[in-house]
């Protein structure tokens, strides 16, 4: 593009040109996290905004772009820059495309703008015009490479690029390239990657034929790359058009993001089956419905990512303040007047409801001085480190009201001034705890310091899927999740995969007439997520030995029904 001159007082802001990488969020670098955090303006292409935007101040105003369409203006900013000649008269300004308008509107007022592509901004994306753009109007800009879709897409595949004797690697952009550049990448006999979409690899393929490649050489093709929805076919140059007619293949729903094929001896078949590490992960492209708030769910779903799996959040119980508050104002009260040797949380709920009981009173961590602070689990003391609490006593071994009393010290008048224990809880905790701490010598102050409630339905397509199917698994995390889900929701399909923490809650899912796959070795949601991955292997390795195809619970066949355990 010509460089472009900017209407004079244009305060120069700052702008960072930020590879977001070929899809998956890990990739991200932390130089670009870094950037994102410091974002005043973010501009970002649609397909990367979900990669980027999680990173981002909540403040941070957002702007996604659309190939082929004007993208919204900012608000508060002036319409794109025209230039000005002596007599006044408004001449457009030439080739300058809408992204690099945009990008130099949010650079108006000092502001700190990110522009965020998919891939590397130097191999996948056409920013160069918006830098030259930048450069023409004096705005200092940096550029944070990332993970270019041609090297991320077929790392993740299993298809390395090079051996031991650095074989030569091509990259073609099939959409833009010249009969030249097939002629050069024909010529050769290194590995191409080529960077096409879904209904044109084919013709791709038959180009490399053309120009001297043989029809037998190994190809794979790669749509989703880095996604959980990643998929691969081997095939040759010769074939690959009729082994993906015959796979059905639909378009990637990643939009935007191209198809990667590689061609050459690195993509034989035999070598990636070796190599496919991240389609074999134990769930991979599995959709994992877990009963809990986002919030409450992060670690745990955090853990099924790793596994490959989707994990789609569904709150089954909503939080509220008890109906008299009076006693936990006591309680409180009580807190800070010394009636307390102890306090024990038993979920990041009962931390919740202290703090904001405390905010109400102008306290802080500080009202905990002098007094021991317990934890159920890991969740609930990261909680109370937020808060500006380290928890005394987190049980060592297993993480529930149970494991809490292996670890509690018995009262000991000698040691102990007071013998009064102060405990937060849900109207519907069951009395383990306290029947324990009882037997310990302590007297405890049970206070209902929340309510837990059915939570509302949730949308009408999340409901279809549990009832229809969509779901390839499910993680009950106690008897009350499996009610709730029934109730707000319906019954999970027979084809999904019903996970449950413990006998109780197993017990609870037959009687609302699940069949109970998977139950957790302990009550533990990452021990239950262990085990659920624990299944995924081996029901993959059983597919393989069979010499059938890998499939999701969810792709069984419609109307097929498993036989209920005997």
């Amino acid at each position: 593009m010509s460089p472009t001159t900017l209407p004079a007082g244009l305060e120069h802001g700052h702008v960072t040109f930020l590879g977001a990488g070929p899809g998956d969020p890990g990739l991200l670098t932390l130089r670009a996290v870094e950037a994102l955090a410091n974002a005043d303006v973010l501009v970002a292409e649609h397909e990367v905004l979900d990669v980027v935007r999680t990173h981002a101040r909540s403040s941070v105003a957002v702007v996604h772009t659309e190939t082929g369409a004007s993208p919204d203006r900012l608000p508060g900013t002036p319409p794109p820059p025209t230039l000005v000649d002596g007599t006044s008269k408004s001449v457009e300004v030439p080739a300058v495309r809408d992204a690099a308008h945009l990008v130099m509107e949010a650079a108006r007022g000092g502001r700190r703008v990110v522009r965020a592509v998919s891939g590397d901004p130097g191999l996948d994306a056409y920013a160069a015009e918006e830098m030259l753009a930048c450069a023409a109007a004096g705005v200092p800009f940096e550029v944070v490479p990332g993970v270019a879709t041609a090297v991320g897409v077929p790392a993740y595949a299993g298809v390395p690029l090079r051996d031991a004797q650095g074989a030569d690697v091509r990259f073609v952009d099939a959409r833009t390239a010249s009969d030249r550049c097939w002629t050069e990448v024909g010529a050769s006999d290194g590995t191409v990657v080529v960077s096409t979409t879904l209904d044109a690899v084919g013709a791709a393929a038959g180009e490399l034929v053309s120009a001297g490649r043989k029809p037998d050489t190994p190809m794979t093709v790669t749509v989703a790359g880095t996604t959980t929805r990643q998929r691969t076919w081997t095939a040759t140059l010769g074939t690959i058009a009729q082994t993906l007619k015959q796979a059905k293949v639909l378009p990637s729903p990643e939009g935007g993001r191209p198809v990667i094929a590689v061609v050459g001896e690195r993509s034989a078949p035999a070598q990636r089956d070796q190599l496919a590490w991240f389609e074999s992960k134990p769930l991979f492209g599995w959709k994992v419905l877990v009963p809990r708030t986002k919030e409450q769910a992060a670690s745990l779903s955090d853990q099924l990512r790793s596994y490959g799996a989707v994990p789609h959040e569904v709150p089954t119980i909503a939080v509220e303040p008890p109906r008299t508050p009076q006693q936990m104002e006591r309680a409180v009260k009580g807190l800070v007047t010394g009636r307390y040797e102890w306090i024990a949380f038993t979920s990041v709920n009962a931390v919740k409801a202290v703090r904001e009981k405390f905010e109400e009173y102008g306290l802080d961590a500080r009202a905990f001085a002098g007094i021991k602070v317990a934890a159920v689990g890991e969740q609930t003391a990261k909680a109370l480190i937020a808060f500006g609490v380290k928890p005394d006593l987190v049980p060592s071994g297993e993480q529930s009201a149970a494991g809490l009393l292996e670890d509690w010290p018995p009262y000991d008048p000698v040691f102990d001034p007071i013998d009064r224990v102060f405990l937060p809880r849900a109207d519907i905790a069951t009395e383990t705890l306290v029947a324990g701490l009882i037997e310990l010598g302590w007297e405890v102050d049970d206070v209902t310091a929340y309510r837990t409630v059915r939570a509302s339905p949730p949308p009408a397509e999340t409901r279809e899927a549990i009832k229809g199917g969509g779901f390839d698994a499910v993680l009950f995390t106690s008897s009350s999740t499996v009610r709730n889900l029934v109730g707000i929701a319906g019954k999970p399909h027979n084809v999904t995969v019903i996970a449950c923490i413990g006998p109780a809650t197993a017990k609870t899912a037959e009687e609302h007439g699940l069949r109970v796959d998977v139950m957790a070795p302990e009550p533990s949601v990452h021990k239950l997520a262990e085990a659920l991955a624990d299944f995924g292997m081996k029901r993959r390795a059983a597919a393989l030995a069979a010499g059938d195809a890998v499939t999701r619970p969810s792709e069984r066949r419609p109307g097929a029904r498993r036989r209920r355990a005997t």
